[in-house]
């Protein structure tokens, strides 16, 4: 079942959000060589309890952390570990925040240092891909809508779409109805109605899409274990329009590539 979120409950996803990006603006001044990826972790779980929020993932069925920390060839779901980060890594962090009973959630890949030209491109396009895709959230458009737009993008640079691994929407729940996925055809799937509010995420691969499960029993990797870039925004659907309620303007302000 779909729950759609009146204005009142978007402006406590708002508030949740804006906690979660000031926390991913946190991390982002750490990102470099030499830097534990648990450190990281620690910095983000600090601010958010400093600023009345709670860590959506910790203890989210089982998981052990406030972020999810992949690396390389990991696309989703990896732990903060003693890995020292090295120059030519990339890393994606994923994060939600709990506020006032209303989860928000957001993820960004960074370049380590200088990384490999090919592994920039698939960076880039894979951030444009989370905004085509936003481009098509709109009323009265469809799922489908979207995950084309992020699967045409993503393809026409010989990319591919993860397929196992969705978008889904957002609000008391971490994870509620619908799924979002990142591939598929324009005007299928649920219509995209008032106050429906969902998390945009883009996980797109260097080579094949197929990906295999570590024996953690969370962390998704790609199969040929070539890189992979992650994205992510919680937007909020009207009538008058959307919005992007998680913000990346403060990594940004701290990191560029």
């Amino acid at each position: 079942m779909i729950h759609y979120k009146s204005r009142e409950q978007v402006e406590l996803i708002k508030e949740s959000a804006q906690i979660l990006g000031k926390a991913h603006g946190e991390v982002a001044k750490r990102v470099k060589p030499g830097v534990k990826t648990q450190e990281l972790d620690r910095i983000a779980e600090e601010f958010i309890r400093d600023n009345g929020g709670i860590p959506s993932f910790k203890n989210f069925n089982g998981f052990p952390a406030s972020l999810c920390i992949s690396l390389n060839e990991n696309v989703v779901h990896g732990f903060p570990s003693d890995y020292e980060l090295k120059e030519g890594d990339i890393i994606s962090v994923d994060c939600g925040v709990l506020y006032k009973n209303y989860h928000s959630d957001s993820a960004y890949t960074y370049p380590v240092g200088k990384v490999d030209e090919e592994v920039m491109s698939l960076l880039k396009v894979t951030k444009e891909s989370l905004y085509k895709g936003i481009e098509k959230a709109v009323y009265g458009n469809r799922i489908g809508d979207l995950a084309n737009a992020i699967q045409s993008h993503v393809e026409q640079y010989g990319y591919s779409v993860v397929r196992e691994l969705v978008g889904h929407g957002i609000g008391t729940d971490l994870h509620e109805a619908p799924e979002v996925p990142n591939y598929g055809k324009s005007g299928k799937g649920p219509k995209l109605n008032d106050g429906l509010v969902i998390a945009i995420e883009p996980m797109v691969n260097l080579g094949t899409r197929n990906v295999v499960q570590e024996a953690d029993g969370w962390t998704i990797r790609t199969a040929d274990r070539r890189p992979s870039a992650h994205f992510e925004h919680t937007v909020a659907i009207f009538k008058e329009g959307t919005e992007v309620l998680t913000t990346h303007k403060y990594i940004e302000e701290n990191f560029k590539f």
